[in-house]
């Protein structure tokens, strides 16, 4: 495997996010938000480095702070020149572009699926967000599914070609992804990073509601802070809240 920047991650921290290169608005908004709520959560996003979905991934992990992971099928000097090259430049920064294949490419009718293997591969889980029928991300999931890796799909609207390959996923026992949260219940738990005050409550937050004053006390912040960070939790899927001011981790049922 060549390697153009940091380590690769440990696949129990990584979440593959695949899709159709002809992704519709309503795609590559939910792919960005999926790798922004996951980076923030801890985990590592592999996707491919192609135009529509997998970019929308990498960017949206990128604009979190979070580190990702772009699998290629060709050598590093084959990237496209613009945006495919300046965002590679970006990914280095913090994660990796990785290839099989020393230079050229790529090679062959079948380097995408031989490079889909690898994304399947590094990753503990795979979403696909779109994709057709045919669609590249359903080799990715059927990669996953060989190597016993849980697979989960986006619901889109049934009448859009977009969304054919991820329904035909759900037919045949995909898990139902709606957002960050059902990925990180199909994952090993995260790391937990001490510094990380985000890190620090989600530590926290189990299956059973416990208010926000013991919640924030355990985490070591103040009271709104906590509740700055639950507030945004729970847009990402991450928690959920109950009544009487208690919290719970909506990944952990």
């Amino acid at each position: 495997m060549h390697v153009w920047g940091g380590d690769i991650a440990d696949h129990e921290v990584c979440a593959a996010i695949v899709g159709s290169r002809a992704a519709t608005p309503y795609g590559l908004a939910v792919a960005g938000r999926l790798a922004r709520d996951l980076t923030a959560a801890g985990a590592v996003v592999v996707s491919g480095l192609a135009r529509g979905i997998d970019s929308a991934a990498h960017a949206g992990a990128l604009a979190a702070g979070g580190r990702t992971l772009a699998v290629i099928a060709s050598g590093f000097e084959r990237i496209a020149a613009g945006e495919p090259a300046r965002l590679a430049a970006d990914i280095v920064r913090s994660g990796a572009v990785l290839s099989e294949v020393g230079e050229g490419g790529p090679f062959g009718k079948g380097a995408f699926v031989r490079r889909n293997r690898l994304i399947a591969a590094l990753a503990a889980v795979t979403v696909v967000v779109e994709a057709a029928e045919d669609g590249g991300g359903l080799t990715t999931a059927a990669a996953a599914r060989a190597i016993g890796r849980t697979v989960l799909a986006v619901p889109g609207d049934v009448d859009r070609h977009a969304s054919r390959g991820t329904l035909a996923l759900l037919r045949t026992g995909a898990r139902v992804c709606g957002d960050a949260g059902d990925v990180l219940a199909a994952m090993p738990p995260l790391p937990v990073s001490r510094t990380d005050p985000d890190a620090r409550l989600r530590a926290r937050l189990d299956a059973t509601p416990r208010s926000i004053e013991a919640l924030a006390e355990a985490a070591g912040l103040e009271v709104s802070e906590a509740l700055a960070r639950l507030l945004k939790f729970k847009l990402g899927g991450l928690a959920e809240s109950h009544p009487g001011g208690r919290w719970s981790s909506r990944a952990a049922r």
